[in-house]
């Protein structure tokens, strides 16, 4: 099992940014990407962001040049940094583990952006 642990969301206004951890902990050694997902109100939740053990990135179109995502492996944590943030990227976001084909899933974490 992988326990992910999100945080960093909150309220801000348009042309802000936020940055969200996710720390990783349990079976962590056979994770092969990590990244985060979002949830509108009455949407489906859609892939922002990945991020694979080598280090490869996909992004949503959306987000591009905006948004960005690293991991440390160290401290087992990966971030999402937001940029220029617009009130279309209010969600609740999550974050997302895969392994050994598995996805695990953090409890999300809130992002309002006000216009």
């Amino acid at each position: 099992q992988v326990q992910l642990v999100e945080s960093g969301g909150g309220l801000v206004q348009a042309g802000g940014s936020l940055r969200l951890p996710c720390v990783a902990s349990g079976s962590i050694f056979s994770i092969n990407a990590m990244g985060w997902y979002r949830q509108a109100p009455g949407k489906q939740r859609t892939l922002v962001a990945v991020i694979t053990t080598g280090g490869s990135t996909t992004y949503l179109d959306s987000v591009k040049g905006r948004f960005s995502i690293s991991r440390d492996n160290v401290q087992n944590t990966v971030y999402l940094q937001m940029n220029s943030l617009k009130p279309e990227d209010t969600a609740v976001y999550y974050c997302n583990a895969v392994r050994n084909l598995l996805n695990f899933w953090g409890q999300g974490t809130q992002v309002t952006v006000s216009s």
